[in-house]
């Protein structure tokens, strides 16, 4: 299937590893050229140079901490400067930490909010105007599945990635005559560090052991294991497509049905 999207040019947040640079190196097949971003430019600067060998696609790598105002700002230049423009935007960031409620000073709630929302809302600032004036944009937030069904030990995540849900979702409608689709895409349980921190915290927190989290895991997704990155990769990429023109203001999920809400 042709995708449509070879010569676009792809934003993707926090790609130097697990789902982002899945994402990365999916568009990547499909001759998207990359903007990539991460903290630490060591391991960015790796991801970016094996995208390049592998697809021959344009990649530009630019260390970045979504987290801050002007660090978006600068990245932003930085992509105007070599393409002129962003068609497809992937926001991304690694999660808050893990804990129950009355573990999280009031530092723990802004830093969060920093991190997983207001950098979706400055990235999306940024890129949506050149969308909007050129009737073409891809604009996908990677949330979760606490959205539809909060999980425990992360009340951090749950709360704000529904506010980056809430903010996707009325950002749709506000812009889809423009032929700017926005959607989040919700991760399940799926074999990223991530995953195995918060596997480690669960562990501590009941006095068990990772391979008994995991299990337990496992045991409530009907397809009975975790996924992997280029699974939630591959919906990400779908939705950046051409083929997705009529699909906006969705949030869908990539669990392995681990979600048991009917809508």
């Amino acid at each position: 299937m042709d995708l449509g999207i070879r010569g676009k040019v792809a934003l993707v947040a926090a790609s130097s590893r697990g789902l982002g640079r899945a994402v990365a190196e999916e568009l990547a097949t499909e001759g998207v050229n990359l903007v990539l971003c991460a903290r630490h430019k060591d391991v960015l600067d790796e991801t970016a140079a094996s995208i390049r060998k592998a697809t021959g696609v344009t990649v530009i790598a630019v260390a970045t901490d979504v987290s801050d105002p002007e660090a978006i700002d600068r990245l932003w230049s930085v992509a105007q400067n070599e393409f002129g423009r962003v068609d497809i935007l992937v926001t991304n960031a690694g999660g808050p930490p893990a804990g129950p409620f009355e573990s999280h000073a009031p530092s723990a709630w802004s830093n969060a909010l920093r991190l997983n929302f207001e950098s979706v809302v400055n990235l999306t600032r940024a890129v949506l105007p050149g969308m909007k004036e050129r009737g073409w944009g891809r604009i996908i937030n990677i949330t979760s599945i606490a959205v539809k069904q909060p999980v425990d030990n992360l009340i951090l995540s749950n709360s704000v990635r529904a506010a980056v849900t809430g903010f996707a979702r009325t950002l749709a409608n506000e812009v889809a005559t423009y032929g700017v689709t926005v959607n989040c895409v919700m991760p399940g349980y799926t074999l990223t560090d991530r995953i195995a921190d918060l596997a480690e915290s669960n562990a501590k927190q009941r006095h068990t052991s990772v391979e008994a989290i995991t299990g337990a895991w496992e045991s409530q997704i009907p397809m009975g294991r975790l996924g992997t990155p280029r699974e939630f990769a591959a919906m990400v990429t779908f939705l950046a497509s051409e083929r997705a023109s009529y699909t906006t203001g969705a949030s869908i999920p990539v669990d392995g049905g681990w979600i048991r809400a009917l809508v």
